[in-house]
């Protein structure tokens, strides 16, 4: 890849978001918006190698795209009053660079855009309104704020291109017909919005992260997707300390991704992972994130949770895990989130801090109430419980269990081996096997 040719993927990773949610502002019209952006960016790779590449590119790529879009209003009668709306409301500041917006016509050559970030802000708030199902929202935000095509997007999923091609029609038709605003809420609907926007995003971490289905563990590029939505979100709502919470767990997680699993691409649970390999410089961030977000005394969900992934990154070696404290945090937890999969992941905790009886104990509570009924986890808990405490049995037919129910290659070949290798090894720890929101 050329110069000029980095410099177009770079400012596609780092301007899409900001370029189409100014376009779909001004015209109102997704599809145009869209397909606008898209052309400004041929004409990007068409004008920069001769003319260089500008010192604003989101500026330039705006102004080119505006053009493009009134362009074509222009040509519509229908739409002439709307081109006219659309050039008067162009923001200060989003002119191409020195004057000179790719087309030769001139353009406004002050300074950096104005009001881009909070077209951004309005951008995921519509994506992630409640009117849309969870799907839709996923896959909207994926494609308008992160610049992925619906093959890519489907293929992230696994489904059909046409099945997600008609899930992002219907969202749009959604946005159109229900007059979903384009706006960031008003502020007593803030807090619920709030918490649906950050909710989607750590869908798409986790989805990348450990994947429900298919071949792959790790999808890397939807965490690194997941992950720049999430600072995008931090620098947008830089008082909201939920925000700052979401940043700093996707950051400490994201930071063991590396060695989660091998060459094979077979799982690696937390406690045999080789820390010398974790990113040290995202466990520090992660860090000081999560320390900004707390020093400001609004305690919530993901601030808890990143203080659980920061006791596992910090600790420099297994042994050293605080699970004393990380059992007190999942308690705090179930106060924000009371969920069964917190339960669970607290009876892995109490196990490793008080023994494998006590969190045994807890398991056991919670299959006997069914509300884990198929999720694999909750017979792998028991299964590697049953292993420390010595009863093979009971742990063969509970590793049976979590194989069948098992979703990824990846995690059936970790349990098939456990259940293989069983009667060959002596009862020991292997936390990180089942722990979940500690994500190994």
């Amino acid at each position: 890849m050329d110069g000029v040719e980095a410099a177009v993927a770079r400012a596609f990773r780092e301007e899409w978001g900001r370029v189409l949610a100014t376009l779909i502002r001004t015209t109102g019209d997704w599809d145009l918006a869209e397909e606008s952006v898209q052309d400004a960016f041929a004409r990007a790779l068409e004008r920069w190698p001769a003319d260089g590449v500008p010192r604003n590119p989101g500026a330039w790529l705006t102004t080119t795209a505006r053009n493009r879009a009134v362009d074509r209003l222009r040509r519509d009668a229908v739409g002439a009053a709307k081109a006219e709306e659309a050039a008067m409301t162009a923001p200060v500041g989003d002119a191409a660079e020195d004057g000179d917006d790719g087309d030769g016509d001139g353009g406004d050559p002050r300074g950096d855009p104005s009001g881009i970030g909070d077209d951004r802000l309005r951008l995921i708030f519509t994506c992630c309104h409640p009117a849309l199902a969870l799907d839709a929202r996923v896959a909207l935000t994926l494609r308008t704020l992160c610049g992925l095509t619906t093959p890519e997007i489907a293929r992230a999923f696994l489904v059909p291109e046409a099945t997600m091609a008609q899930r992002l029609v219907r969202a749009k038709r959604k946005i159109r017909h229900a007059a979903i605003p384009y706006r960031v809420p008003p502020a007593h609907l803030l807090p619920e919005r709030t918490a649906s926007v950050l909710a989607v995003v750590y869908l798409l971490f986790n989805e990348g992260y450990a994947a429900t289905a298919g071949a792959d563990l790790v999808r890397t590029g939807l965490c690194a997707e997941a992950i720049r939505l999430a600072r995008t979100l931090a620098q947008l709502m830089p008082d909201e300390p939920e925000a700052l919470g979401l940043l700093a767990l996707v950051l400490l997680h994201d930071a063991r991704r590396a060695t989660r699993v091998d060459g094979a691409g077979d799982l690696i649970p937390l406690a045999d992972q080789d820390r010398s390999r974790w990113d040290r410089a995202g466990i520090d961030e992660g860090v000081a994130v999560l320390d900004a977000a707390l020093r400001r005394g609004e305690p919530g969900p993901y601030q808890v949770q990143a203080a659980v992934a920061a006791c596992h990154a910090t600790a420099p070696d297994a042994a050293a895990t605080d699970w004393a404290e990380i059992a007190q945090l999942y308690r705090q937890l179930a106060r924000f989130v009371p969920s069964a999969v917190v339960e669970l992941n607290r009876a892995v905790a109490v196990a490793m801090a008080d023994g494998p009886g006590a969190g045994l104990a807890l398991v056991e509570r919670l299959e006997a109430s069914g509300a884990l009924a198929g999720y694999h986890l909750l017979p792998a808990t028991r299964a590697d419980l049953l292993r420390r405490l010595d009863r093979r049995p009971e742990a063969a037919d509970a590793y049976r269990q979590a194989l069948a129910l098992a979703a990824t290659d990846a995690e059936r070949r970790y349990l098939g081996r456990r259940l293989e290798e069983m009667a060959l090894e002596p009862s020991a720890p292997s936390p990180s096997s089942v722990h979940n929101s500690g994500r190994s």
